[in-house]
């Protein structure tokens, strides 16, 4: 009975100090955070260190892991990595916890280890300077620092370091719950006043933005026709708004440029004239406005990551040739465009192409508006039929002229074609896949896109039958994709539609299924419906 009597309190502590030995190091982890918010304040943005980490996690992803995120996710993509980088710090942090029960030095060793991580991937980062480790390791201090403080709450007669031997210490609940909520509370204080800096930052940069007065272009886009815009539910508006345009980057943090520090350079072989020029200088140009479809290398076969938009900017041959570069085709020593974003972001496209006469640009206006922030504020380029990883750098501040064999852009290291003309596509946006339909005559519609070659003939079958031509909206431009619209006489069934595209030199939509890797999807879109 006396010896019951003296064990069911170390049976009743033990789960106890477990659970707060647990809360120790989530406690701990969140105080690192918080103080790395408020350091990368004082840096930047992309050097907290759950960015800077999730950022080198972007960077060490397969291919195919990648484009499964993009799939699965969508935009939610950078979410999803940044909470399950979370919930994988908090299982590492209750742990780094337990063992700090146990032995506070090794716990500590953990907390620092893990702020040694942050600080690896902080400097891997493109762009990044000695500065950037700043954060990820003075929160790792501050971490440790919290750790040692509550871990001795649970050990108070342990002298610091291991709790004795059965765990028959007496546990300080008091003492615990104040220090716990001491440190919560100067945690939450610290990464309040790390986002209340970095929003002040943010505030600048919007005011920047809103300050900004679009000019009347030099060369407006011409009128779209209405016979380009046939009414059809559910099909795809010609323009794209700027809210459901798709985006895909790897930015985790949305860059907010200022355009006051802004600055654009233009550099590199063969340039014999360079060049730096602000945003108000950039908009003194003559400026052209152009309807153009992009569409990532991402998107699968009847993908959402396509979209169309009238952009206004600078066109992009003049500006190189006023530079006094000329492409290799007219002797020029430079084959590739390298352009940098402020986050460290390459892309490389082929000078030829972005010379040869088409409307590529670098745009500083999407749908009447200035660029919004998610899609390039204050400058992104645009080139009308090459895929966007090869062509449309967003935030950009440099061009450099160089060969491809002297740089691998970011996403040609990780084995991606060097040049990607857009393959031509299309799609069934009505009806959806899986819906059930009335017997009758069924309006299937569309898009199809070849940009810069354009679209000359769209055709759709059902059930492996025959082809049949649908009837093409209107072309506003071989830069953009057309809609197209079948009547179907549908039967009582299950059915399935498929659809092939034309361009406009005669090349048929390839039949072949292939992935996005390396340069873009292939195969015919199809969808299965159900007719009553």
């Amino acid at each position: 009975m006396n010896q019951e009597t003296s064990t069911a309190p170390l049976r009743r502590t033990r789960p106890a100090r477990a659970a707060l030995a647990a809360l120790s190091g989530v406690l701990a982890a969140f105080a690192a955070l918080c103080a790395g918010e408020l350091l990368s304040a004082a840096v930047r943005p992309e050097s907290s260190p759950v960015t800077a980490v999730g950022g080198a996690v972007v960077d060490r992803t397969p291919v195919e892991v990648k484009d499964w995120a993009i799939r699965a996710f969508g935009d939610d993509d950078k979410l999803v990595l940044l909470g399950g980088i979370l919930v994988l710090l908090a299982l590492f942090a209750a742990a780094v916890g337990l063992v700090a029960r146990r032995h506070r030095p090794a716990g500590v060793a953990g907390v620092l280890l893990f702020g040694l991580l942050g600080t690896v991937a902080a400097l891997s980062r493109p762009g990044a300077g000695w500065l950037d480790a700043l954060p990820s390791a003075g929160g790792a201090v501050a971490g440790a620092g919290v750790l040692w403080l509550l871990a001795g709450r649970l050990t108070p007669s342990g002298a610091g370091t291991t709790e004795p031997p059965g765990g028959r210490a007496a546990l300080d609940r008091r003492g615990f719950v104040l220090a716990a909520g001491a440190s919560a509370a100067v945690s939450a204080g610290a990464g309040f006043a790390g986002r209340r800096l970095g929003g002040s930052g943010a505030a600048d940069a919007e005011a920047s933005r809103a300050g900004v007065r679009l000019p009347r272009p030099a060369s407006p886009a011409r009128p779209v026709p209405a016979r380009a815009r046939p009414r059809v539910a559910g099909l795809s508006p010609f323009t794209t708004p700027n809210r459901d345009f798709y985006r895909v980057d790897t930015a985790l943090v949305v860059p907010r440029v200022d355009v006051g520090s802004w600055r654009l350079k233009v550099h590199g072989e063969g340039v014999r004239r360079p060049l730096e020029l602000d945003l108000p200088t950039l908009l003194r140009r003559d400026l052209i406005e152009r309807d153009i479809t992009l569409t990532c290398v991402s998107n699968e076969v009847g993908g959402p990551y396509v979209s169309s938009a009238r952009w206004l900017g600078v066109p992009l041959g003049p500006l190189l040739e006023e530079a006094g570069v000329r492409p290799p085709s007219r002797g020029g020593p430079a084959g590739q465009l390298v352009s940098r974003s402020v986050d460290g972001m390459t892309i490389g496209t082929p000078v030829d192409t972005v010379m040869d006469g088409r409307d590529a640009m670098l745009a500083v206006g999407m749908n009447g508006e200035p660029l919004p922030f998610r899609h390039g504020f204050p400058l992104r380029m645009v080139v009308p039929g090459l895929y966007g990883y090869v062509s449309a750098c967003k935030w950009l501040q440099e061009l450099e002229l160089t060969t491809f064999d002297a740089f691998d852009p970011y996403w040609v290291e990780r084995d991606w074609a060097r040049e990607a003309p857009v393959k031509t596509q299309a799609r069934i946006d009505t009806p959806r896949a899986f819906a059930r339909l009335r017997a009758g005559t069924v309006r299937v519609a569309g898009v199809a896109w070849a940009q810069h070659r354009g679209i000359r003939r769209v055709e759709t079958r059902v059930n492996g039958g025959p082809w049949q031509e649908a009837r093409l909206a209107a072309q506003a431009s071989p830069d953009t994709w057309r809609q197209w619209v079948w009547d179907w006489p549908a039967t009582r069934g299950s059915h399935t539609l498929e659809v092939r595209a034309t361009d406009a030199t005669g090349a048929r939509q390839t039949s072949r299924r292939q992935g996005t890797v390396p340069d873009g999807a292939t195969g015919l879109h199809s969808v299965v419906v159900s007719v009553d």
